[in-house]
Order: structure tokens, then C-alpha cells, then sequence
């Protein structure tokens, strides 16, 4: 099944979808943050068919998130180590794991997260850098970029207008 390319749309999260958009890409990120980097432990950890896992270890490193290194000649192994852009994909994971965790029984939960020097567990949010503040749907809105075009500007005119509460 082809998958539908965001690699023309002007949304950014549109655009990351591009790059890690489906189930397995994400798994294979979060276990290589779990220091797995080589084929066959990303497929017996996950499970998934080598196929598969090819095809998406092929298109994340393409689109950046890992780079391929060979590190036996006969035969040829490779390993696949997160790149820059690979390890910005941190807080995506994080942030995706303690939604998980707020909504599935706690009895189910295998993992929490911690802080790796003490131990204790982490309790997360999304803040903005600049003020520390906590980024939430009511203290959020979109703005326009430098590629705005009218059609973008209308959309945030209409969102603001929504969120607002004013009748267009």
C-alpha cells in the first residue's frame, strides 16, 4: 500500500508525519532511545516482519532520523544510529508516552518514566522555552509563518475567531 506523501503540505505537523507517520516508525525511534540500533533487535523487540522493518528503517534514514554504519564487513551488518533530527524526536515520544499513560488502567502500565539520576518518577508538560509556561490548548493559537499565503491566513483568522467565540 503506497502511503500519501505530506511533503508538500505547508503544516508542520503535516510535514513530521512525512518523516515518522506511522506506528512502526515511531517504535523503532523509541527503541533505538532505548539504545537498540541494529536489525535484528529492533525485529525481535517489535515482532514485525523484516519486510516491514526494511522499508521503514530505509525511509527513516532517508528522511534523516538515522544514518546507516557498517559495522561488519562479512557479511555486510549494518546498524542504524539516531541522527540530530533523530534525537529532536525526543519530546514527540515523550510526550506521546505520558498521554499513553494517563489513559490506559494503571495496572497495565509495563513503564513509567523517571528521572535517570534519582530514580523518582518524572511527571511531564509542555512549556514554552522563552516563559516556562505551560502549553495548553486555551493559551495556544496558531500563527501565521513567513510561506503564509492568503489561504493559511484566512484558516487562522477563522480558528482565532472560533476559539474566540465570535460569530463569522
Amino acid at each position: 500500500m503506497q502511503r500519501t506523501s505530506f511533503s508538500d503540505f505547508k503544516c508542520p505537523a503535516a510535514r513530521a508525519l512525512d518523516s515518522v507517520g506511522d506506528w512502526w516508525s515511531m517504535l523503532i525511534l523509541r527503541d533505538a532511545f532505548q539504545g537498540l540500533s541494529r536489525f535484528d533487535e529492533f525485529q525481535k523487540s517489535l515482532g514485525v516482519a523484516p519486510n516491514i522493518l526494511t522499508r521503514r528503517l530505509k525511509h527513516l534514514t532517508e528522511k534523516g532520523l538515522f544514518e546507516r554504519r557498517l559495522y561488519h564487513q562479512r557479511p555486510a551488518r549494518y546498524e542504524y544510529r539516531l541522527t540530530d533530527k533523530g534525537r529532536d524526536f525526543f519530546p514527540v515520544l515523550m510526550t506521546l508516552f505520558s498521554w499513553g499513560s494517563q489513559h490506559i488502567p494503571e495496572e497495565d502500565l509495563a513503564f513509567l518514566l523517571g528521572d535517570a539520576a534519582s530514580g523518582k518518577k518524572r511527571e511531564t508538560m509542555l512549556v514554552d522555552a522563552r516563559t516556562g509556561e505551560e502549553v495548553t490548548p486555551e493559551n495556544t493559537s496558531l500563527l501565521a509563518g513567513p510561506a503564509a499565503d492568503d489561504e493559511v491566513r484566512e484558516r487562522i483568522a477563522r480558528m482565532r475567531a472560533w476559539y474566540l467565540g465570535i460569530d463569522g
